[in-house]
């Protein structure tokens, strides 16, 4: 499309008109029309223009001199916008359309909230969801078999619009609509419409596929108590976190974190329901935020995945600002990537996508400003434990399911209707169900290091090398004269690019160990005995699937443990100077307690910390639990 012409206005304005000064309403829709099509000299002719349809083209921005002073509707659904400065120029405007802008976000609107009236929205749907979905079961049953013919469909809807009612009069109208989209849909579909995503419900043989997971499952205290939480967050403005003790090891002198807790979450409950205590959070990683020279910033912006949702939350405010949910799935990982993105316009923009895999073998590539499920991935035939992307390719993307396979996918950059299509790189065999996922620091390009439920693996991941599928390269022991690998390996991250924290070979302690200094004696023999730096004391239960993080920036690693606690470890002393001989374990400089009691609501006791992770500059820290709620810590 080239830039606009006065024929063309007349031919798609209202009422026709050979003046261009008597269109009142007008529909440039669907025209592939960019920000400099927009003519302003041209389009100040419409004097008396009061209606403009915009959407479904490829604006970028508003020209801020068009020169519309009676515009009272304006339409600008799914285009590129990145800012609504330009409406400023519309004096009179009444109703606004945006939704479908991926890289427009708006966190107030008239100076107040606009997440709390999103999820007001959200509830009001899947109220009427609900309540359509009732009414066909009921009207079903009173139909009888064998007539279900397009007369009868025709009466559900219409019955459905007449008695499906929800929310205050003045919605009436607008609730009679949606309740007639939504029967439609459920019509079409059969009966088996789901509005948040089309999967179906879980199978029984399935749990099998991620007993390891089962058993923590089961490990659920037996008291639980109701929090009488609200449904979507709870604030708490206790004092500062206690603190267990003091400053420990070879640094003592340096004074520990001064964190307070700041906001207790309960927004992966099902049905909102603040006495749901049993949906279990797995995993959560906070969104990169673009930095120049700085590729490991991270934002204050936190994803969390328990049972069918994945949330995305602002630390500083506690909102939920973004929710996925999937009927059917339950969702063990998230992960983060920053991708850049060409638009029609040639521009580059910076675009966050994130990753959330779980029971289902599928990994669904979210667009999280524009709320939907940009892509699918059938990555794995068996539940997927754990996702990471590479550090040095922005869409490689690793699976790790417990069909003991690891998968490299290279989920490619979304078209212009922002779908992806991923292709498979390389697919690597493990002895055991790989639970953490690490590129070695020095080469993430070239291996690959994963904790299993057997120990602790490294593969070969260049992508020059012929052979599509690999075994295991190297396996890693933990005990000195060992033969053979060792226990489980549950917790994994590098702490700066040559020293390693792992979790699961010994009780009651977490081992720092050199990466150089093992790879450089691994010869060629396997299994490799690692070079022990270090051992850091944690708490003596013999439970797993406690995942420890660390903050390379500061020197730290964070892990939870199954008293509700959150240990903390200052390691710079050793990262800059190893000591000669391993000692005994060093403790922690801090152990946050879960506070008791919470500001509102009975306390919780004996609930696990299972995933802790901090943002890069340690100002934000946030802990999942077993018990379906996030803690959100602010440093002081």
């Amino acid at each position: 499309m080239g830039p606009l012409t006065a024929r063309l206005l007349m031919q798609r304005g209202r009422p026709k008109s050979d003046r261009l000064g008597k269109i009142r309403s007008l529909d440039l829709s669907r025209l592939n029309l960019l920000s400099e099509h927009l003519d302003p000299k041209l389009l100040s002719r419409l004097k008396q223009l009061q209606e403009l349809d915009l959407s479904y083209n490829l604006l970028e921005a508003l020209p801020p001199n068009l020169g519309l002073p009676h515009l009272r509707i304006l339409r600008c659904a799914n285009n590129q916008l990145g800012d609504v400065t330009a409406l400023s120029q519309f004096p009179q405007l009444e109703e606004l359309s945006l939704e479908g802008n991926p890289f427009l976000t708006l966190r107030k609107v008239n100076g107040k909230d606009a997440s709390s009236t999103c999820t007001q929205m959200e509830n009001l749907n899947r109220e009427l969801t609900n309540r359509v979905t009732a009414h066909w079961e009921k009207f079903m049953a009173a139909l009888g078999p064998g007539k279900e013919t397009k007369k009868a469909q025709a009466d559900f809807v219409k019955s459905a619009v007449k008695d499906v009612c929800y929310g205050p009069d003045s919605l009436r109208e607008f609730t009679q609509w949606r309740v007639r989209m939504i029967s439609e849909e459920l019509v079409a579909s059969g009966g088996t419409q789901v509005h948040e995503a089309d999967v179906p419900k879980r199978p029984q043989e399935t749990t099998a596929t991620y007993k390891p997971r089962a058993r923590l499952m089961s490990l659920k205290r037996p008291d639980d108590v109701p929090l009488n939480l609200p449904s979507t967050k709870r604030a708490c403005n206790s004092p500062s976190a206690q603190m267990e003790g003091g400053p420990s090891g070879p640094d003592s002198s340096q004074p520990a974190l001064q964190l307070e807790p700041l906001h207790f979450l309960q927004c992966h409950s099902r049905n909102n329901s603040p006495q749901d205590l049993k949906t279990q959070l797995w995993a959560c990683a906070f969104e990169p935020a673009w930095e120049e020279g700085h590729s490991g910033a991270t934002s204050q912006t936190v994803a969390t995945c328990g049972g069918e949702a994945v949330c995305v939350i602002d630390c500083q405010t506690g909102i939920v600002l973004h929710k996925y949910k999937a009927p059917g799935e339950e969702f063990f990982s998230v992960a983060w990537t920053a991708l850049t993105v060409v638009t029609q316009a040639g521009h580059k923009k910076r675009w966050n996508v994130l990753a959330a895999a779980g029971l289902r073998g599928l990994v669904r590539l979210l667009h999280v400003r524009a709320g939907f499920c940009c892509g699918v991935i059938r990555a794995h035939k068996k539940a997927i434990a754990t996702l990471c992307f590479s550090p040095i390719h922005e869409t490689h993307l690793f699976t790790a399911s417990y069909d003991k396979r690891i998968i490299l996918w290279d989920i490619g950059v979304p078209n212009r209707d922002y779908e992806f299509q991923a292709s498979q790189l390389l697919t690597l065999d493990s002895t055991s169900i790989p639970l953490r996922l690490c590129p070695v620091a020095p080469c993430p390009d070239a291996y690959l290091l994963a904790g299993c439920e057997g120990g602790c693996c490294c593969w070969d991941v260049r992508l020059d090398q012929p052979q599509k599928r690999r075994v295991c390269e190297v396996e890693f022991v933990f005990s000195a004269g060992s033969q053979a690998p060792g226990r489980r390996v549950d917790g994994l991250a590098f702490v700066n690019e040559d020293v390693v924290a792992s979790k699961g070979s010994g009780l009651g302690t977490i081992c720092l160990w050199s990466w150089s200094q093992t790879w450089a004696g691994r010869g060629s023999q396997s299994p490799v005995a690692v070079v022990v730096l270090a051992q850091l004391q944690w708490s003596s239960t013999e439970l797993a699937y406690f995942s420890l993080s660390t903050c390379p920036e500061k020197g730290v690693v964070l892990c939870g443990d199954e008293e509700g606690s959150v240990w903390i470890y200052d390691v710079e002393h050793i990262l800059k100077q190893p000591p000669p001989q391993l000692a005994a374990p060093q403790a922690p400089v801090q152990i946050l307690k879960w506070p008791q009691p919470l500001a509102l609501g009975q306390p919780v006791t004996k609930t696990m910390v299972n995933t802790v992770v901090a943002n890069s500059d340690l100002t934000y820290l946030t802990a999942l639990t077993d018990s379906n709620i996030i803690a959100v810590w602010r440093r002081c």
